[in-house]
């Protein structure tokens, strides 16, 4: 789930300087001139200091005297001391020692300087020699391995962790011939996908496929941090593609850098970088994915310098200068937002021992926890200066979602051992479920959204995930409600089709009503597009897999082919501006999450249950999967277990 677009900062971007002659063509002859002045210039400073050297340092040899005329003397005073005889006449001994060995001494260090001398002068000369790309060439190379070695020394080896021991990845093959060519489709739409954006858009964030270039919105900042690539790469391991997968490999060794001066969205980030970047160290077993995760988290950790510990929305991955979003209310951090880490930093904190990731997480559940909730309900804004809630407003969709997710799973990648976390999730479905979930006139259940008292009757896109989410949860819940929370998840489910049904292009609007007559429909047109959203078929998946009723697999096909029909174009797949209109217009975004989830969910459902067994992963709300963290394998602070 992510959070509703944003308006994209515009910025200028400033061109690269070439430093070289043809940028500054009148002044050709006097750049050589002053260049071959400059090296004559430091030639003369070298020799300068080259005999400095010889003439003006402390005589090395003197020190050497000093030593041996002290090991002359205290060698056998030690010695005679043991036999108890003649120690005086041995410290005469050692003073009158001949200097004839001295003076050599002295001839060799000066042979030595001066033949060091010669060779500093030859070195010289035979710089003059070289063009000026060459001596540039020798500095860059020379600049290289400086930054490499700092690198290595600021970043050391992260300890090797054995991965939980995790059931063989299956091929997921249905056996059913109508389903695998479905499935196979779906695995097609995500080659078009990734090679168009691999041609045009490669290492940028995302693709504009119409326009076939690069995009990015300002929860990247201003960073070309190929989003697309990180966020794909597990999809491209599951379905099978796995050059696509070597490549997407390669790119994140040689080129996905944190050190740049970019103000990122940290929740974005997580879920989509870390999240990416883990899921897939844990399907492959290659390591530089977990080493550029912990590199990245590190950045994000200045983020949760504020007076709570409650981290700000945004951090300069540079400077760690962290903020808050202007339009959040009176400057507060978004509950969704850092309420979606625990996944993430908990496992960070197994695969390197270091806590620091567990207690900033669990240092934010403890002052929930302590805080007054009106009617039960966590509201969508939390000010991370003074410790208390901004607006009362309470959503399931957009600001709210993944808090209320990563709750129930916090406790399933625990093993189910984390009852906090699953205390925390049935006494907060309990107030939604008293509060935000109502019936319809026409009878389909939907979930509002609290404002200042007052339920308002809209659904948003986002918010269809919960009947996934209700469902996965429906084991382990309070009393004999696992079969009331199934079959909550059903009539969520049903709605959210109904919303997709009800439209022209059977694609999702942003948002819908259920005011009077209007049922499950977008009454505003800012409310009436489809950006490739996941939300609704991953709940048709989490659904087929707790009841494997057709019907779900039917209702992912349905969108799968008004995916195809109305959203390919031929240099990727786009948004649509409004669903009901019988000619799309397009937003021309190819989003990094179509990629990640809806593809991946679409595979999923089409595939046998053993491909990602719900009994060993957990998948964030990026939909990267993440292994359960079995007891015997953890470290986390509290448990005494050896890795």
């Amino acid at each position: 789930m992510t959070t509703p677009a944003l308006l994209p900062l515009t910025g200028r971007r400033i061109p690269a300087l070439n430093l070289g002659t043809s940028s500054f063509p009148h002044h050709r002859a006097t750049l050589r001139l002053s260049e071959k002045f400059i090296l004559l210039l430091i030639l003369s400073a070298f020799i300068t200091l080259c005999f400095g050297a010889f003439f003006f340092l402390p005589d090395s040899s003197k020190h050497k005297r000093f030593d041996l005329g002290l090991e002359d003397v205290l060698i056998p005073h030690i010695e005679s001391d043991k036999g108890g005889k003649n120690s005086g006449s041995l410290l005469i001994h050692g003073q009158g020692h001949d200097g004839h060995r001295h003076r050599e001494e002295e001839e060799e260090l000066r042979n030595k300087i001066r033949a060091d001398h010669e060779r500093a002068l030859e070195e010289a000369k035979e710089k003059l020699k070289k063009s000026r790309d060459e001596i540039r060439a020798e500095i860059q190379t020379e600049k290289s391995k400086l930054v490499e070695e700092l690198k290595k020394k600021d970043n050391p080896p992260l300890p090797l962790v054995p991965v939980p021991n995790l059931p063989e990845i299956k091929n997921g093959d249905p056996g059913d011939p109508d389903i695998r060519e479905k499935r196979d489709k779906i695995k097609e739409m995500m080659k078009h996908a990734w090679d168009n954006y691999k041609q045009y858009g490669w290492g940028h964030n995302e693709l504009k496929p119409i326009a076939r270039k690069g995009h990015s919105t300002n929860i990247f900042g201003n960073s070309q941090m190929g989003a697309t690539i990180v966020d794909a790469l597990d999809t491209l391991y599951i379905m099978g593609l796995l050059d696509e997968f070597r490549d997407g490999q390669e790119w994140v060794q040689s080129n996905l850098d944190f050190s740049v001066n970019a103000e990122v969205s940290v929740f974005e980030v997580n879920i989509r970088f870390i999240g990416g970047l883990l899921a897939a160290f844990y399907l492959s077993g290659q390591e530089v994915f977990k080493n550029k995760a912990v590199l990245l988290a590190e950045k994000l950790l200045p983020a949760f310098n504020t007076p709570t510990g409650i981290p700000w929305a945004m951090v300069n991955l540079k400077t760690g200068v962290g903020r808050n979003w202007g339009w959040a209310s009176a400057g507060s951090s978004i509950l969704a937002e850092f309420g979606t880490l625990h996944l993430e930093f908990v496992h960070l904190t197994y695969l390197t021992g270091n806590p620091v990731y567990y207690d900033k997480v669990m240092h934010i559940r403890k002052l929930l926890q302590k805080m007054d909730r009106p009617n039960g309900l966590f509201p969508n804004y939390l000010n991370p200066r003074t410790g208390r809630w901004g607006q009362h407003h309470t959503s399931v969709g957009g600001l709210g979602d993944s808090f209320y997710e990563y709750l129930l799973k916090a406790w399933l990648v625990s093993d189910r051992n984390d009852l906090e976390a699953r205390h925390m999730y049935d006494s907060a479905i309990d107030a939604i479920e008293r509060h935000l979930i109502r019936k319809s006139s026409g009878g389909l259940t939907f979930i509002g959204e609290w404002k200042n008292g007052h339920l308002e009757r809209k659904m948003g896109h986002l918010t269809c995930f919960a009947g996934g989410m209700l469902a996965l949860g429906a084991d382990g819940s309070p009393g004999d409600k696992a079969g009331h929370y199934l079959q909550l998840g059903a009539e969520i489910a049903h709605t959210c089709h109904e919303s997709y049904d009800r439209t022209v292009l059977k694609l999702g609007p942003e948002a819908f009503k259920f005011d009077g007559g209007a049922e499950a429909v977008a009454m505003r047109q800012n409310e009436k597009y489809y950006i490739l959203r996941p939300e609704v078929i991953e709940t048709y998946w989490y659904m087929w897999r707790f009841t494997h009723d057709p019907k779900y697999r039917q209702w992912g096909w349905e969108a799968a082919q008004a995916i195809e029909k109305y959203c390919r174009v031929s240099g990727g797949f786009s948004g649509i501006k409004d669903v009901y209109a019988s000619s799309p217009t397009y937003d021309d975004v190819q989003q990094s999450f179509f990629l990640a989830e809806t593809l991946k969910y679409l595979y999923l459902l089409f595939s046998s249950d053993d491909l990602l067994p719900l009994d060993n992963w957990v998948f964030n709300t990026e939909a990267h999967p993440l292994p359960v963290i079995h007891l015997v394998n953890s470290t986390l602070p509290g448990n005494h277990v050896a890795r």
